[in-house]
């Protein structure tokens, strides 16, 4: 079978690679074409994975690129985008051209292709929970540009399926963590201040909850998906089921880390008012139900071995070069 993934350059997109050609899949890598010849986080992928992968760089806003990558494609996972919200306040038209436009230039490729379409979705789409736990019937509330964008994309997704019979399966991760995110997360923004000495933490608002869930559970969900046929047309949620407060998970990261901190509220990483999702706390029933997914690192529990992993990961020297602690990442 032979499997394209869009975004494979990226947090998510390299796990998962790397993930499909330890399964033995054929591997197409679209990364984001750059004149520094680099392929993200692929880079950091052992030779043994990186000699098994078929690299192909491009822009998923060429039309042209994207139908010449999705040639002989059996399965798309579609991961590519503009995901830092903070960003979407200053370029929301970018977010647009990416999110928007480029997915919709994948789904037209895949339709002339006869490619099944795994679409990443994300659990912003649903902002502040109206109810708990959220269910894929949530309402969709697109209280950032980047949110909108997103919630776009799964409606054209769905459109495809509905008007032209593009076998598409949304998949919605909620707040996904571990080795390789960007420092424009909340975690890896914690871990590396402490890593570089830091006591005083500067973080945005520390009273909303998130749900966690570590990246090699994300993963297994999206592989779940390639042989369920039960999973075309649906909407599927991929979180833990547990919450945790941002200043909950500051202090819990810290005592693993065997540190004292004192956490300051930087007002530059706090979103505008409405926009902020105070609450996210997942419903998984229904990936449990059509995927027979399981977080191996839900409940408290399981956090604390995710984040255990995590710092464990950022405290490698050669990792941690890769971050800059001494500013707001937005």
């Amino acid at each position: 079978m032979r499997i394209l993934v869009t975004g494979s350059d990226g947090f998510i997109g390299s796990h998962l690679t790397e993930a499909l050609v330890k399964k033995g899949y054929e591997v197409k890598a679209f990364t984001l074409y750059n004149s520094f010849d680099s392929i993200g986080w692929l880079d950091s992928v052992s030779e043994e994975v990186k000699n098994q992968i078929e690299i192909f760089k491009g822009d998923i806003r060429d039309p042209n690129c994207v139908r010449q990558a999705m040639k002989n494609s059996d399965v798309v996972f579609h991961l590519a985008a503009l995901i830092a919200i903070p960003y979407s306040y200053y370029s929301p038209d970018s977010y647009v051209d990416t999110n928007v436009k480029g997915t919709l230039n994948l789904l037209q490729a895949a339709r002339d292709e006869g490619t099944r379409f795994v679409h990443t979705s994300t659990s912003e789409v649903y902002g502040t929970a109206q109810f708990v736990p959220i269910t894929e019937k949530h309402p969709l509330q697109g209280q950032s540009p980047y949110s909108a964008s997103k919630i776009a994309a799964d409606q054209l997704a769905y459109s495809f399926l509905s008007s032209f019979d593009v076998p598409v399966t949304i998949i919605r991760p909620f707040n996904t963590y571990g080795p390789r995110q960007s420092a424009r997360a909340v975690i890896p923004t914690i871990i590396s201040q402490l890593l570089n000495g830091k006591e005083n933490i500067s973080l945005g608002s520390l009273k909303p909850t998130r749900d966690f869930n570590f990246v090699s559970d994300t993963v297994e969900g999206f592989l779940s998906v390639i042989d369920c046929e039960e999973a075309i047309g649906e909407v599927i949620n991929i979180g833990s089921s547990f919450e945790i407060s941002i200043g909950e998970t500051a202090n819990l990261i810290a005592k693993i880390m065997n540190k004292n901190i004192l956490i300051k509220e930087d007002e530059q990483r706090f979103r505008p008012s409405a926009s902020e999702v105070e609450r996210l706390y997942s419903s998984n029933e229904k990936a449990k139900k059509i995927l027979g997914w399981r977080p191996k690192y839900g409940g408290l529990n399981g956090f604390k071995r995710g984040i255990e992993k995590t710092v464990d990961w950022f405290s490698e020297p050669s990792n941690l070069l890769n971050y800059k602690s001494n500013g707001y990442v937005i």
